[in-house]
């Protein structure tokens, strides 16, 4: 009796541990994403002039999805990064590692290109994140907040499309 009380508790997290796997392999192969982060991030700083400055900065929060259980909700984020003004026109970039709830990991790159505007790639992934494709774009959800000096509190809204091998 004894061996029998406990194969029930293992069957329940097999169980659980193939319903994860299954709700993974279950997303839809192409669809779209709609999250938002809010990040605390620790930067230094050089203020040289309104126009003229730039930050270091490495930042972590969670992604929260628009819809609960969605691609991305949950996960970690952590990104590295530097951006500048010079003359007014903004220049730099980051790299962002995002870790899903199940360990599976995605690295994507931010840049701002030659018109200034702020652009994305996914660089890399494993797991489902493994050869993914995505468009869209982040924007900020107001100014930084200053949680005491040189640590901000920023938050991106993230959206648009993906496609899974």
């Amino acid at each position: 009796m004894k061996n029998k009380s406990r194969l029930i508790p293992l069957a329940a997290i097999a169980v659980v541990a193939v319903s994860g796997y299954a709700f993974a392999a279950d997303l839809p192969k192409e669809g779209t994403y709609d999250y938002t982060v809010c990040f605390i991030r620790n930067s230094a700083r050089i203020d040289y002039s309104k126009a003229q400055f730039a930050y270091s900065y490495e930042e972590t929060g969670t992604a929260v999805g628009k819809v609960s259980g969605t691609l991305f909700d949950g996960e970690t984020v952590r990104c590295v990064g530097m951006t500048a003004s010079l003359d007014g026109k903004r220049t730099g970039g980051s790299l962002c590692e995002g870790v899903a709830k199940d360990g599976d990991k995605r690295l994507t790159r931010f840049w701002y290109d030659n018109d200034g505007k702020f652009q994305r790639e996914q660089v890399s992934g494993t797991g489902r994140y493994d050869g993914m494709v995505t468009t869209g774009s982040v924007k900020a959800m107001g100014p930084p907040e200053e949680v005491k000096p040189g640590t901000v509190k920023v938050c991106n809204h993230a959206t648009g499309t993906y496609k899974l091998k």
